[in-house]
């Protein structure tokens, strides 16, 4: 067979490389299928199939730990009165930016967008648990219930919240 090695099913090429995570759920999917039909070939189908799997679900796993990183430094940036360490969460939230962005295809983005409650959910009591402890509890206090941003702010190159305190953006 001549050409690309997925020659033989147009489109795979262009999913995988478009969008990585529904790639790995469909040839788990087409394993499970192969697997079905008793083919004699020495495959170990359940393992191999898990791992694939695993491969989307640890890409998908990594882009929320990253927004949840951004959100929890965005909220750092915007509640508390301190000035330090606060050209650390930018780094942060610029690393995260730039993890997600190697990593987020059109099926992730759309998790994230569901996902965005929960994530907020976990980066808002992170974010309360240290403002608290380091002395900050009436920025904790300030922390609203429900996430103010917007995720194409979240994901955004140049989007930081202002301080609620009146802190310059001291990039």
């Amino acid at each position: 067979m001549k050409g690309s090695p997925h020659s033989w099913r147009p489109g795979l090429e262009e999913l995988y490389e478009q969008d990585f995570y529904v790639w790995t759920q469909r040839q788990a999917q087409a394993l499970r299928h192969l697997a079905e039909t008793h083919p004699n070939i020495d495959l170990d189908f359940p393992h191999l199939i898990e791992e694939v799997e695993d491969l989307g679900t640890s890409q998908r796993d990594a882009v929320r730990s990253q927004v949840r990183r951004i959100i929890e430094h965005c909220l750092k940036l915007e509640f508390p009165r301190t000035s330090d360490p606060r050209g650390g969460w930018y780094d942060s939230i610029i690393d995260a930016r730039g993890e997600i962005e190697d990593k987020l295809s059109p099926s992730l983005r759309r998790d994230l967008e569901e996902q965005l409650p929960r994530l907020w959910a976990c980066a808002r009591a992170k974010s309360d648990n240290g403002m608290r402890r380091f002395g900050e509890p009436d920025a904790a206090d300030l922390l609203p219930a429900d996430c103010p941003y917007a995720l194409d702010d979240l994901l955004a190159d140049d989007w930081y919240p202002a301080n609620r305190r009146g802190l310059p953006d001291d990039r």
